[in-house]
């Protein structure tokens, strides 16, 4: 498989807008697939929107090495060429002397090359120091390409590239002007895009990259080693449980890995989808997974529709498995406040929570079940991101206790009513090979015939 890795310098730099433009200009001519290292549930959109495939994540917290060698094998089937955008800076993890968690760790991993993005705004002779370092800090990322974002104009572009190649005998690809349109933000990152309606933002990301050659991008490309094969193991358990799943999507509801959909059908449940925000009423499930998303900017829709609210409410009294990750543990507090008005939820907690200005940095959680979680004895491994917390700060139950990251009070998280949880936690199915087994044989314990 033909593959790269574009890995910024640091935070900030460009590589998301610069990896889409790249993708939707490759897609005119070959079949990409997309990646995102890391935590992230906004980028893969756009690279999704760029290129027609599901993009994937590899993040070496939640996943084994192996298990990342495994999904990249078979999310790459049937294409020509894998683009991967790193997260943060080229060697930031977990541990400031390790590997662990960061884009240098995945490629080595996958023995892909590295074009290096970075911002030269002002530099020239110091933009080859600045390669330099990071291609000596370890040999065994082969850093083989650079694009320099930022520059001031073709001359700025030329003295810059004249440096870095001559004095770090590595190629500069191409230059991305300073003052190119760039992808808007929000809180938690980049503007979400769903469909060909947000085609003008691929397009914004394609000009900006019209100064890469991305011939050269493909001689890189082309180096990278045949990977060894691997056993041919299935990634997620097969089974014939049963059982529906109802899966709301909408931009209030939109932050799912796709191997956690993948599993939940894998364990042989039917999985539905619908949209709270078009006013589609809850479906008929054995359970409900609320994923997380953007509930604060959309309140008085969603309190608009409230057989969808009052229907989670009787749901959870009816016993049903709910599962509300971020936003979706949002909705099912009494209300959400936010933008200085107080909205109605669900009502399934007795709290509400409180967006603001303040966030829960990205970070990895580890936690382990209590005796409280319906699903059983497990211990999980997943991130956090957000800007709301719950107020009053409940006292539980709760369905996790915490070894590492925040959670709802500082040391336990997943509130817990009946057979429903909500937490702050996003886990993967990949980082646990019966997260959508857990789930399904939960949703089918019911003493009632499931819904075909």
């Amino acid at each position: 498989m033909k593959r790269v890795v574009l890995a910024g310098t640091g935070s900030g730099v460009g590589k998301t807008a610069i990896t889409t433009g790249i993708m939707s200009l490759l897609s005119r001519h070959h079949d990409v697939q997309g990646y995102k290292i890391g935590p992230d549930f906004i980028d893969p959109m756009w690279h999704t929107l760029a290129t027609g495939r599901a993009s994937r994540n590899l993040d070496t917290v939640m996943m084994s090495p192996q298990m990342v060698r495994k999904s990249f094998a078979r999310s790459s089937t049937g294409a020509d060429l894998a683009v991967i955008e790193g997260v943060r800076g080229l060697y930031e993890g977990i541990d400031p002397l390790g590997d662990e968690g960061s884009t240098a760790h995945v490629a080595k991993i996958l023995q892909a090359p590295v074009v290096l993005v970075m911002n030269a705004q002002s530099l020239t002779r110091s933009a080859a120091a600045v390669v330099k370092g990071f291609k000596e800090l370890d040999p065994m990322v082969r850093v083989e390409g650079v694009i320099l974002n930022h520059v001031r104009d073709k001359a700025h572009c030329r003295k810059a590239t004249k440096s870095v190649e001559g004095l770090t005998d590595t190629e500069v690809i191409g230059c991305v002007c300073r003052g190119r349109s760039s992808i808007p933000e929000r809180h938690l990152g980049l503007i979400t895009v769903h469909d060909d309606r947000d085609r003008d933002h691929i397009g914004v990301t394609e000009d900006m990259v019209e100064g890469v050659d991305l011939d050269r991008l493909l001689d890189i490309m082309e180096r990278a080693p045949d990977l060894d094969p691997i056993a041919d193991e299935p990634l997620l358990a097969q089974n014939d449980l049963g059982g529906r799943v109802a899966v709301p999507y909408d931009p209030a509801f939109c932050f799912y890995y796709p191997e956690n959909l993948e599993a939940l059908t894998a364990a042989g449940a039917e999985v539905v989808h619908f949209s709270p925000l078009a006013g589609d009423p809850l479906p008929e499930a054995d359970a409900y997974y609320l994923g997380g998303g953007y509930p604060e900017l959309h309140l008085d829709r969603l309190a608009e529709n409230r057989d969808f609210l009052e229907g989670l409410r009787t749901a959870v009294d009816d016993g049903r498995v709910v599962i509300g990750e971020c936003g979706g543990l949002m909705c099912m507090c009494d209300s959400i406040i936010a933008n200085g008005k107080q909205v109605p939820m669900a009502g399934v907690f007795n709290c509400d929570a409180v967006h603001t200005d303040s966030k829960q940095g990205l970070a990895y959680v580890r936690a382990g079940a209590t005796a409280d979680n319906f699903l059983g004895d497990h211990d999980v491994v997943a991130h956090e991101f957000h800007y709301s917390c719950l107020k009053p700060v409940p006292n539980g139950p709760f369905a996790y206790r915490m070894r590492r990251g925040t959670g709802i009070d500082g040391a336990h998280d997943g509130l817990v009513r009946g057979r429903a949880i909500g937490t702050y936690m996003h886990q993967h199915a990949l980082s646990d090979g019966q997260w959508g087994l857990r789930l399904v044989r939960a949703a089918c314990e019911l003493n009632h015939e499931p819904y075909a």
